[in-house]
């Protein structure tokens, strides 16, 4: 499966959380969730990148907002319903860059974009801890990639 942006057009829009005609997904990885997502029944509300949370990035202190890929209202097994906020990234970058002798351009943007995700991460914690919610990363492999 080589997609990786695109337009998803649901199979059940009255369960998405937002315009059903605009849901745009950047990896591979999204459109296999956004799939799952429409087609499980234990999944009653969905929505890409319908959450925003503000985060004050470490690079310039300044404060940004982030998009968080999904939202989900999930029946558990005891039949009552749960919110969870989900990120699908890739697993590298769910931990930070080993430290190298050379610094390289690519080895910074390594540290960068973790140190950023962090504070992405850490304001959605926060967020989902206030409102009972719960915030999780997904990797290839959760993804069975």
């Amino acid at each position: 499966m080589n997609t990786y942006k695109g337009y998803y057009k649901p199979k059940n829009p009255s369960k998405y959380l937002g315009d059903p005609t605009n849901i745009v997904y950047r990896s591979s990885w999204e459109l296999q969730c956004m799939v799952y997502f429409d087609k499980n029944d234990n999944i009653l509300k969905w929505g890409s990148e319908e959450v925003v949370i503000p985060y004050r990035s470490p690079l310039d202190n300044r404060v940004h907002r982030y998009f968080v890929d999904f939202v989900i209202k999930v029946r558990t097994a005891d039949n009552t319903t749960e919110t969870h906020l989900i990120e699908v990234k890739p697993f590298r970058q769910t931990n930070p860059p080993e430290i190298r002798k050379r610094k390289t351009k690519k080895y910074l943007n390594e540290v960068t974009t973790y140190l950023v995700n962090e504070a992405k991460w850490k304001a959605a914690t926060e967020f989902c801890k206030d409102r009972r919610w719960k915030f999780q990363i997904i990797t290839e492999n959760e993804l069975g990639r």
